[in-house]
């Protein structure tokens, strides 16, 4: 019997490119088929960073290659992207085609980098996992075959961290989110490693990942596959904060566990603390007013349709802070089993008093229609993607768009982590809540 899922929300392996994209001056390199490269662009793009979109050289392997091997076609490839793009790290991704027939791209990665050429390969056939997966496996690489060359050894440097977070571009907000997680470290601080995006200083970071006194997860469980290998070939310990802090408690409570981790000045810690949430709890405060006149006629109960990192993080800030009540939370991004059990128990204490039910599911047609047989009774938030818009119509809800396919909104530099992450949540929520009325 054949199962159709609807409305995918993250890609196959090679979706990993998008990782390679948000390094500063990285370049993908695809060895792979026509189209692959264009269809997780429409899907998690947001526009062509320095070397995304249709600037990815790609080998579009066809019928010769799978005769004959593409290895040298892709050698082409590869000469032409140093001669036409200036990167500082060309990372070539096989697809399906070339992971099928064999084609040795690790021999042809291996040649360039004997020459002295910033060059790494990862397997990314779409067959072999999801784009959350392949991002772990191309940092590793990343790691494996160019930061190692650049580690004399040595004594870590006290206070330097490397951040793993949201992957980038399968988190619309990737760059706004490592934007404020960086700038609240530094605030206790931290020197912050944050890798990706605009705040990162690209290579120059990456060879420095060794000597980092620890790292940081924030993350359900993508990325633990990183810090596991970072620990076991460096040595560096690692602490793991297991969703996205969002809002004033969430995120004090994410630094006071670094800071206790890193065994940082307590004293600093409160401090910066204190100033953040002085300055959070006054635009609250604001809020009063607008909440006493709307009390009835804003959101009483709220659905997501996240990943679980995003879905963990939501739950707690709507429910602590905002008082909106939970409805059924849909987990969308394939979790493995492993690390289903650590999800559910996070949403078995979102808050002191209550719990929320998880559905782990990958199809969006059915999560749709399950919320469509038993629509709540109250004003409904809907936390989901562009696919939610139709859904979100018929049952008169407000819709806030925070995981891709993002479609109907722009996004820049927006982010929802930290206090400020969640003072932009705020607004946009609200913003939507006011627009409907006349």
């Amino acid at each position: 019997m054949l199962k159709f899922i609807e409305q995918p929300r993250y890609s196959c392996a090679i979706g990993a490119q998008q990782t390679v994209v948000a390094i500063r001056r990285g370049v993908p390199i695809l060895h792979a088929g026509p189209g692959c490269s264009s269809k997780v662009s429409s899907l998690i793009g947001q526009g062509e960073g320095y070397a995304g979109g249709n600037t990815i050289p790609c080998t579009n392997a066809g019928e010769a290659e799978v005769v004959y091997g593409g290895e040298g076609r892709l050698r082409n490839v590869i000469d032409g992207a140093f001669k036409v793009i200036d990167g500082d790290l060309y990372v070539v991704l096989t697809g399906c085609t070339s992971d099928i027939v064999g084609d040795d791209v690790g021999r042809v990665a291996g040649e360039y980098r004997s020459q002295g050429k910033p060059i790494v390969y990862a397997e990314t056939g779409g067959f072999k996992s999801n784009n959350y997966k392949s991002h772990e496996t191309v940092v590793n690489a990343i790691i494996d075959q160019y930061v190692d060359a650049f580690n004399k050894g040595g004594a870590f440097k006290k206070g330097l961290v490397n951040v793993f977070a949201t992957i980038p571009y399968q988190d619309p907000y990737w760059n706004g989110n490592l934007k404020e997680i960086k700038r609240i470290l530094e605030g206790i601080g931290l020197k912050v490693n944050i890798l990706f995006g605009n705040d990162s200083q690209g290579v120059e970071e990456w060879k420095t990942i060794p000597h980092a006194q620890f790292n940081i997860l924030v993350n359900s469980w993508a990325g633990l596959g990183i810090v596991r290998h970072l620990e076991e070939k460096y040595g560096t310990p690692y602490i793991q904060f297991p969703y996205l802090p969002i809002g004033g408690i969430e995120t004090s409570k994410f630094l006071r566990q670094v800071s206790g981790f890193g065994e940082l000045d307590d004293k600093k810690t409160e401090d910066f603390i204190r100033l953040e949430e002085e300055k959070y709890y006054s635009f609250i405060e604001r809020t009063a007013d607008f909440m006493l006149e709307f009390r009835y006629g804003i959101p009483r109960r709220f659905y997501t349709i996240l990943d679980a990192s995003y879905s963990i993080g939501f739950s707690k800030f709507l429910l602590n802070e905002l008082g909106i009540l939970p409805e059924k939370q849909y987990v969308i991004d394939d979790t493995p089993e492993e690390f289903r059990e650590s999800v559910k128990l996070q949403f078995s204490k979102i808050s002191d008093l209550r719990s929320a039910e998880v559905v782990f599911s990958i199809d969006g047609g059915a999560i749709q229609e399950e919320i469509r047989q038993s629509p709540p009774k109250n004003r409904t938030l809907i936390l989901g993607s562009g696919w939610e818009r139709d859904l979100a119509n018929d049952l008169k809800a407000d819709l806030l768009i925070i995981s891709a396919p993002v479609t109907y909104r722009l996004v820049l530099n927006c982010g929802y982590a930290g206090y400020n992450g969640g003072l932009r949540a705020i607004e946009d929520i609200y913003d939507r809540v006011l627009n409907t009325y006349r």
